[in-house]
Protein backbone atom coordinates (compact mmCIF):
# COMPACT_ATOMS: atom_id res chain seq x y z
CA UNK A 1 0.00 0.00 0.00
CA UNK A 2 2.81 2.45 0.86
CA UNK A 3 4.58 1.66 -2.40
CA UNK A 4 1.38 2.33 -4.32
CA UNK A 5 0.89 5.68 -2.55
CA UNK A 6 4.51 6.68 -3.23
CA UNK A 7 4.15 5.74 -6.90
CA UNK A 8 0.92 7.76 -7.20
CA UNK A 9 2.51 10.85 -5.58
CA UNK A 10 5.58 10.52 -7.81
CA UNK A 11 3.40 10.18 -10.93
CA UNK A 12 1.59 13.40 -10.03
CA UNK A 13 4.71 15.32 -8.91
CA UNK A 14 7.06 14.52 -11.81
CA UNK A 15 5.09 16.33 -14.56
CA UNK A 16 4.71 19.39 -12.32
CA UNK A 17 8.46 19.40 -11.56
CA UNK A 18 9.31 19.03 -15.25
CA UNK A 19 6.94 21.85 -16.16
CA UNK A 20 8.47 24.11 -13.46
CA UNK A 21 11.91 23.55 -14.97
CA UNK A 22 10.59 24.54 -18.41
CA UNK A 23 9.96 28.12 -17.26
CA UNK A 24 12.39 30.86 -16.31
CA UNK A 25 12.04 33.01 -13.17
CA UNK A 26 9.94 35.55 -15.10
CA UNK A 27 7.46 32.88 -16.22
CA UNK A 28 8.69 32.74 -19.82
CA UNK A 29 9.93 29.55 -21.41
CA UNK A 30 13.29 28.37 -20.08
CA UNK A 31 14.23 26.97 -23.50
CA UNK A 32 13.27 27.92 -27.07
CA UNK A 33 13.43 31.16 -29.05
CA UNK A 34 12.43 34.61 -27.80
CA UNK A 35 12.27 37.17 -30.63
CA UNK A 36 12.04 40.87 -29.79
CA UNK A 37 11.94 44.34 -31.34
CA UNK A 38 12.59 47.71 -29.78
CA UNK A 39 13.16 51.43 -30.11
CA UNK A 40 15.85 53.36 -28.27
CA UNK A 41 17.28 56.84 -28.03
CA UNK A 42 20.59 58.21 -26.83
CA UNK A 43 23.82 59.67 -28.07
CA UNK A 44 27.26 58.83 -29.37
CA UNK A 45 30.50 60.73 -28.70
CA UNK A 46 33.76 59.71 -30.37
CA UNK A 47 37.19 60.42 -28.88
CA UNK A 48 39.79 62.60 -30.62
CA UNK A 49 41.88 59.42 -30.99
CA UNK A 50 39.21 57.60 -33.02
CA UNK A 51 39.48 57.19 -36.77
CA UNK A 52 36.88 59.98 -37.06
CA UNK A 53 39.22 62.41 -35.29
CA UNK A 54 38.37 66.08 -35.16
CA UNK A 55 37.46 68.09 -38.22
CA UNK A 56 38.70 71.35 -36.70
CA UNK A 57 35.35 73.16 -37.06
CA UNK A 58 33.11 71.15 -34.79
CA UNK A 59 35.46 69.29 -32.44
CA UNK A 60 34.94 65.54 -32.00
CA UNK A 61 32.28 63.64 -33.92
CA UNK A 62 29.06 63.29 -31.94
CA UNK A 63 25.30 63.19 -32.27
CA UNK A 64 22.01 62.02 -30.87
CA UNK A 65 20.52 58.75 -32.11
CA UNK A 66 17.10 57.15 -32.56
CA UNK A 67 17.56 53.42 -33.07
CA UNK A 68 15.36 50.52 -34.09
CA UNK A 69 16.45 47.00 -33.20
CA UNK A 70 15.42 43.40 -33.68
CA UNK A 71 16.85 40.25 -32.20
CA UNK A 72 16.33 36.84 -30.75
CA UNK A 73 17.33 35.31 -27.42
CA UNK A 74 17.82 31.61 -26.81
CA UNK A 75 17.01 30.97 -23.13
CA UNK A 76 19.22 28.43 -21.38
CA UNK A 77 17.51 28.14 -17.99
CA UNK A 78 18.65 31.11 -15.91
CA UNK A 79 20.99 32.27 -18.72
CA UNK A 80 20.56 33.24 -22.38
CA UNK A 81 22.48 33.86 -25.60
CA UNK A 82 21.23 35.95 -28.47
CA UNK A 83 21.84 37.92 -31.65
CA UNK A 84 20.67 41.43 -32.48
CA UNK A 85 20.73 43.93 -35.32
CA UNK A 86 20.14 47.67 -35.13
CA UNK A 87 19.86 50.73 -37.33
CA UNK A 88 20.09 54.28 -35.97
CA UNK A 89 19.48 57.69 -37.51
CA UNK A 90 21.77 60.35 -36.11
CA UNK A 91 21.98 64.12 -35.77
CA UNK A 92 24.88 66.59 -35.74
CA UNK A 93 27.91 64.74 -37.21
CA UNK A 94 26.37 61.25 -37.45
CA UNK A 95 24.20 60.34 -40.43
CA UNK A 96 23.51 56.60 -39.85
CA UNK A 97 24.80 53.79 -37.64
CA UNK A 98 23.94 50.13 -38.12
CA UNK A 99 25.33 46.89 -36.82
CA UNK A 100 24.99 43.34 -35.62
CA UNK A 101 26.09 41.80 -32.34
CA UNK A 102 25.82 38.77 -30.13
CA UNK A 103 24.66 38.84 -26.51
CA UNK A 104 25.16 36.60 -23.51
CA UNK A 105 23.64 37.14 -20.11
CA UNK A 106 21.59 36.05 -17.16
CA UNK A 107 18.04 36.52 -15.98
CA UNK A 108 17.71 38.69 -12.88
CA UNK A 109 14.69 38.43 -10.63
CA UNK A 110 11.26 37.92 -12.16
CA UNK A 111 11.59 40.09 -15.28
CA UNK A 112 15.18 41.33 -15.62
CA UNK A 113 18.05 40.57 -17.95
CA UNK A 114 21.72 41.51 -17.50
CA UNK A 115 24.00 41.05 -20.52
CA UNK A 116 27.25 41.83 -22.30
CA UNK A 117 27.52 42.11 -26.08
CA UNK A 118 30.03 42.30 -28.93
CA UNK A 119 29.68 42.74 -32.67
CA UNK A 120 30.42 44.95 -35.65
CA UNK A 121 29.17 48.50 -36.29
CA UNK A 122 29.10 50.63 -39.44
CA UNK A 123 29.08 54.40 -38.86
CA UNK A 124 28.28 56.90 -41.60
CA UNK A 125 29.60 60.30 -40.62
CA UNK A 126 28.17 63.37 -42.28
CA UNK A 127 30.65 63.99 -45.07
CA UNK A 128 29.33 67.55 -45.44
CA UNK A 129 30.78 68.19 -41.96
CA UNK A 130 34.07 66.45 -42.79
CA UNK A 131 33.46 63.05 -41.19
CA UNK A 132 34.05 59.77 -43.11
CA UNK A 133 32.21 56.44 -43.14
CA UNK A 134 33.95 53.76 -41.07
CA UNK A 135 33.30 50.38 -39.45
CA UNK A 136 34.83 48.57 -36.48
CA UNK A 137 34.08 46.37 -33.47
CA UNK A 138 31.49 47.40 -30.88
CA UNK A 139 31.33 46.16 -27.29
CA UNK A 140 28.82 46.84 -24.56
CA UNK A 141 26.48 45.75 -21.86
CA UNK A 142 23.11 46.51 -20.44
CA UNK A 143 20.07 45.61 -18.41
CA UNK A 144 16.41 45.06 -19.18
CA UNK A 145 13.74 45.41 -16.53
CA UNK A 146 10.15 44.26 -16.87
CA UNK A 147 6.99 45.86 -15.51
CA UNK A 148 6.94 43.73 -12.35
CA UNK A 149 9.95 45.71 -11.10
CA UNK A 150 7.78 48.84 -11.19
CA UNK A 151 4.70 47.25 -9.60
CA UNK A 152 2.79 46.92 -12.88
CA UNK A 153 0.71 43.85 -13.64
CA UNK A 154 0.75 41.35 -16.45
CA UNK A 155 -1.07 43.71 -18.86
CA UNK A 156 2.38 44.86 -19.95
CA UNK A 157 4.06 41.45 -20.01
CA UNK A 158 6.69 41.15 -22.70
CA UNK A 159 7.61 44.84 -22.43
CA UNK A 160 10.94 45.76 -20.84
CA UNK A 161 12.81 49.00 -20.23
CA UNK A 162 16.37 48.67 -21.59
CA UNK A 163 19.42 50.67 -20.54
CA UNK A 164 22.70 49.96 -22.31
CA UNK A 165 26.08 51.46 -23.08
CA UNK A 166 28.27 50.50 -26.04
CA UNK A 167 31.71 51.55 -27.20
CA UNK A 168 33.01 51.66 -30.76
CA UNK A 169 36.41 49.93 -30.45
CA UNK A 170 36.89 51.60 -27.03
CA UNK A 171 36.99 55.05 -28.67
CA UNK A 172 33.43 56.20 -28.08
CA UNK A 173 30.63 56.05 -25.57
CA UNK A 174 27.08 55.33 -26.70
CA UNK A 175 24.54 55.35 -23.83
CA UNK A 176 21.01 54.38 -24.93
CA UNK A 177 17.62 53.87 -23.27
CA UNK A 178 14.39 52.53 -24.69
CA UNK A 179 11.61 49.96 -24.74
CA UNK A 180 11.92 46.37 -25.95
CA UNK A 181 8.91 44.23 -26.87
CA UNK A 182 9.49 40.50 -26.35
CA UNK A 183 7.16 38.28 -28.38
Amino acid sequence: MNKLLIAAVAALALPAAAQAQDTAPDGSRAFGLEPYIGIMGGGDVYAHQSEFGSNGRHGVMDGYLVSGLAGVNVPLGAFFVGAEGDIAKGTNDIDWEYGAKGRIGARAGETGLIYISAGYEWVNGKTSRGYPHRSDWIYGGGVEVGPHAFGMGSSTSGVRLRLQADTYNFRSIRPMAGIVFHM
